[in-house]
């Protein structure tokens, strides 16, 4: 069953337009079911059956996963299947009419106007390191962008001069304009403290640490820490806060959710209105405060 494992993982890079994080969970997903079948001596994926299928989603559930991760592996085996099906691996599809697990959407944490100006003046603007986390969590508020697509950010993916970045998902590309003040950052960092960094003048990415490569995400998220430590602020802040304070101020203010949908990237626009709930609990919130008989 190797063979068609690796088969699959070819199929899913060029055929199926995934960002790198859902391609290789998808894959991730295969392999674990492919495991759980030798572990239960099924040899031949001909063999296996709507009856196999429940039964490893039981498996999942009794070894503690959570009903999103469940939900993904659904899909990632029906995508399976059908690849299966295509190339006359099986006969049937096990996963028709295979009901996916609802799960309670948990609205994400966003931080108010107030908080994120405290957030962003956290960085000592004065040292390279100061100036270089300053243009980054600029960046991040002002675009939306994933933390992921932050740091694979290079220098020729970002235009000064006409105020906007180039960002990649996959295979997919959008441009998003930068902010006066993420602007301002960001040509502080390049002009006066990105050269501290490098070591090799080949270097392309934008963000740099202090060795002279790109920044990881566990890099990234330290620096983030570092910053919330001493703040006063209750909501919990990850690098993935900023993204969705940027879509709910946007909506907020009176943005559209088709372009705030184009900004954030997203495939399914039913993905960007949770952030319309987000700005209804806030308007209700204010209500509630504010009018005499609410």
């Amino acid at each position: 069953m190797n063979d068609i494992v690796i088969n699959y993982g070819i199929f899913l890079e060029k055929e199926k337009q995934l960002s790198k994080n859902t391609l290789e969970s998808y894959k991730r997903d295969i392999r674990q079911y492919i495991s759980y079948l030798d572990n239960n001596n099924v040899s031949n994926l001909s063999e296996t059956n709507k009856t196999t299928v429940i039964t490893y989603l039981i498996h999942l559930q009794n070894v503690g996963k959570a009903v999103s991760t469940i939900s993904r592996s659904i899909a990632s085996i029906r995508c399976f299947y059908q690849f299966l099906m295509a190339n006359k691996v099986v006969e049937q599809d096990p996963t028709i009419k295979l009901n996916t697990p609802k799960s309670k959407k948990k609205l994400p944490s966003i931080l108010t106007l107030n908080e994120v100006d405290m957030l962003l003046r956290q960085p000592e603007d004065q040292t390279p390191k100061g100036i270089r986390d300053k243009a980054m969590l600029e960046l991040l508020y002002a675009t939306g962008i994933r933390v992921s697509e932050l740091i694979a950010l290079r220098m020729t993916d970002v235009n000064l001069e006409l105020g906007y970045i180039n960002c990649s998902t996959g295979t997919k590309e959008r441009i998003i304009p930068i902010g006066s003040m993420a602007l301002r950052a960001t040509v502080r960092y390049i002009n006066n403290a990105r050269e501290s960094f490098i070591k090799s003048q080949e270097e392309q990415y934008l963000f740099l640490n202090v060795h002279g490569a790109k920044l990881t995400r566990q890099g990234f998220w330290k620096i983030v820490k570092a910053y919330t430590k001493n703040l006063n602020i209750t909501t919990p802040i990850t690098p993935h806060t900023l993204r969705h304070s940027f879509a709910t101020h946007l909506i907020q203010n009176g943005a559209d959710l088709k372009s705030v949908q184009e900004m954030l990237g997203h495939s399914d626009i039913s993905t960007t209105q949770i952030y319309t709930h987000l700005s209804q609990n806030k308007i209700k919130d204010v209500y509630n405060k504010t009018h005499p008989r609410a």
